[in-house]
């Protein structure tokens, strides 16, 4: 079993990459910081798997290719799709420059059309693999102080839902998260106590308990949010 995780090494995508790794998973992790990189592949060492590490810009077309024509070799059978890399730019949508909703863009729906359409091809080919891409909240309706964000989160539930469509047909799920505020670098510095967040694992733990349903149930979007916040 093969595992993709973009924006690897923080957040949603460690907690994810750690739950998998626990459970025989070998990994391929993607993320711009090589010693974030180089220090999560060390955590994982004693669960005894296969770990792959890219450094790469996500945001720059040229370099996701780089990452996905290197995982050609020795990793042609990936069953996870796991596609986390985003980033929250506050701001008003009326007010920004436009290099704001070009960066989230890039990122938050490029990154995982790129990379989507590369395995999903693979996926359909071998008639089996799941895709996981981590929307929010925001992809159903615009959280405040965050339009193009929300922009963005809306056209990634859009890709999960083509992806869905196209896939099912040949036995390969397709799921998206749609998270409410979940403790991660975004909230770095708040003094919102930590028990009023959803948890990185809490989102671990359900993406897991989804790949081990039966062959024949897809489960579409997980809404998860806090319970008080």
């Amino acid at each position: 079993m093969k595992a993709v995780i973009t924006g690897a090494t923080k957040g949603i995508g460690r907690a994810i990459a750690i739950k998998l790794a626990q459970n025989g998973y070998d990994l391929i992790l993607v993320a711009r910081g090589v010693q974030d990189l180089e220090a999560l592949k060390q955590e994982l060492t004693p669960y005894g798997n296969a770990v792959f590490i890219h450094a790469a810009d996500c945001s720059v077309k040229e370099e996701v290719y780089a990452f996905l024509n290197s995982v050609t070799i020795g990793f042609d059978d990936v069953s996870v799709l796991v596609n986390n890399v985003g980033i929250f730019l506050p701001g008003s949508m009326l007010d920004e420059d436009d290099q704001t909703f070009e960066k989230q863009q890039h990122l938050n729906i490029n990154a995982g059309y790129y990379t989507s359409k590369f395995f999903g091809k693979k996926m359909r080919s071998a008639k089996h693999g799941h895709i996981f891409n981590i929307c929010s909240v925001a992809s159903k309706a615009p959280v405040k102080n965050g339009g193009s964000y929300s922009v963005t989160k809306s056209a990634m539930l859009s890709l999960n839902h083509v992806l869905r469509q196209e896939l099912a047909p040949h036995n390969v799920k397709v799921t998206a998260f749609l998270p409410g505020s979940t403790k991660t670098s975004s909230w770095e510095g708040t003094t919102i106590p930590d028990e009023k967040f959803v948890q990185p694992e809490d989102i671990a733990e359900t993406l897991f308990t989804i790949l081990n349903l039966s062959k024949g149930v897809n489960v579409d979007e997980v809404l998860i949010t806090p319970l008080d916040f």
